[in-house]
């Protein structure tokens, strides 16, 4: 068990698939759901989103919102992200189902991250 911890999360830095599933709290500590996935820049390499499940009741009726990386900071002490969010923020974000994941365009990513204030990244 220790050997696997070692490959897949050091203190720097986590591998995809232990992300996947982790819970995302806002300052308030209020559960807001958890990372379906993370949506990778081909090219550098970089996070660009977390893909924040959000809504229903045990994962029925739920939601997917993109949410730029750069808004998370992993809480050790919780165990999960922290992003400066309401819940109500949350509910007016960007948003697709489950089934119906959008096509990351420039466009798209312009209106994820206008929402948030922040300006889209130029890569």
């Amino acid at each position: 068990m220790a050997d696997t911890l070692e490959r897949t999360e050091t203190h720097r830095l986590i591998a995809s698939d232990k992300v996947e599933g982790t819970a995302v709290y806002n300052p308030q500590n209020e559960k807001l759901g958890t990372i379906t996935s993370v949506m990778i820049e081909k090219r550098s390499g970089k996070s660009e989103y977390a893909v924040l499940e959000f809504g229903g009741l045990f994962g029925l009726g739920s939601d997917h919102y993109p949410i730029p990386w750069e808004m998370l900071t992993y809480d050790t002490d919780k165990g999960g992200y922290v992003v400066n969010l309401t819940k109500e923020q949350v509910e007016g974000a960007p948003r697709y189902a489950r089934e119906e994941a959008p096509e990351y365009t420039d466009d798209y990513g312009r209106t994820i991250y206008g929402y948030y204030g922040l300006s889209y990244p130029m890569l």
